[in-house]
């Protein structure tokens, strides 16, 4: 009798956990985004064209590729265009993002280029529409305010763009506040290897359980884990759509995009 009971309690939470994984598959504008190649922080070749520069969204836009780019809030409740929130590895600067104001950003260089770190208004007027954008949020600690900041400033824009984010608590405030935007939850296997993330949220994070409620429209994995059960779970089951990062060689962008993944690359031209 007792086997039984324990058989059945795994097979319902079994049943709980399949569900927790689903997304959203009725948002007809997901399709959109899916039949690009997307470079990463842009077109950037360093040290003269750097990640997230305007140069490096130029030479996406010229060569048709779609562009991923990362965000961050500032003191002034700007948005800044910039990958790590302190500019030690970017600029030389070991400074925060989120300390500075726009008017701050003339002080910086980008690598060893003559490039600014953009505002998310630079890029958009730059962009203009030509080529659809990936907004990742990077939240220090404030989710909402960058949420609401950067969606406030793309609501005004007139060209296609997603947003997406590794916490999940930025994919729930545009389920709940922007149900119409394209929403993707970024994930890797965070049980792997060193993280300053504690280990419960990375127990937390890893299987994908808080999908049942954030609702994804896809779902942009690290290569080395899209074969992971909780990636095949929502996007072979569920049909929750697939981005996979960050590509680094022609032939891995074909064979991925052969399995369905959106790709997201750098380092070379496809």
């Amino acid at each position: 009798m007792v086997a039984f009971i324990i058989a059945d309690i795994l097979i319902i939470l079994i049943a709980i956990y399949i569900l927790s994984v689903r997304g959203r598959t009725n948002n007809k504008n997901t399709g959109k985004f899916l039949n690009f190649r997307y470079a990463h922080r842009g077109l950037h070749n360093k040290p003269t064209v750097p990640e997230n520069s305007l140069a490096a969204f130029k030479a996406a836009v010229d060569n048709g590729y779609a562009i991923e780019l990362d965000v961050h809030l500032m003191k002034d409740g700007n948005i800044a265009v910039i990958h790590d929130a302190s500019l030690k590895r970017t600029a030389g600067m070991d400074v925060k993002i989120e300390d500075l104001t726009t008017a701050d950003l003339e002080k910086f260089t980008l690598e060893e280029s003559s490039e600014k770190i953009p505002t998310l208004n630079q890029v958009l007027e730059l962009v203009d529409g030509k080529v659809p954008l990936l907004v990742e949020i990077k939240p220090e600690g404030n989710c909402a305010a960058v949420t609401a900041k950067t969606v406030e400033i793309l609501k005004s824009y007139k060209g296609d763009y997603c947003i997406e984010s590794f916490d999940p608590r930025c994919i729930l405030w545009l389920k709940k506040n922007a149900p119409e935007i394209v929403r993707g939850q970024l994930t890797q296997n965070f049980m792997k290897g060193k993280s300053e993330l504690s280990f419960f949220t990375r127990l937390l994070l890893t299987p994908l359980v808080l999908n049942c409620l954030n609702r994804p429209d896809f779902i942009a994995v690290e290569q080395t884990d899209r074969k992971d059960p909780q990636i095949v779970l929502a996007t072979r089951l569920w049909g929750v759509k697939k981005f996979v990062w960050t590509v680094k060689s022609n032939e891995d962008l074909i064979m991925l995009e052969k399995e369905g993944f959106t790709p997201i690359f750098e380092q070379f031209k496809p």
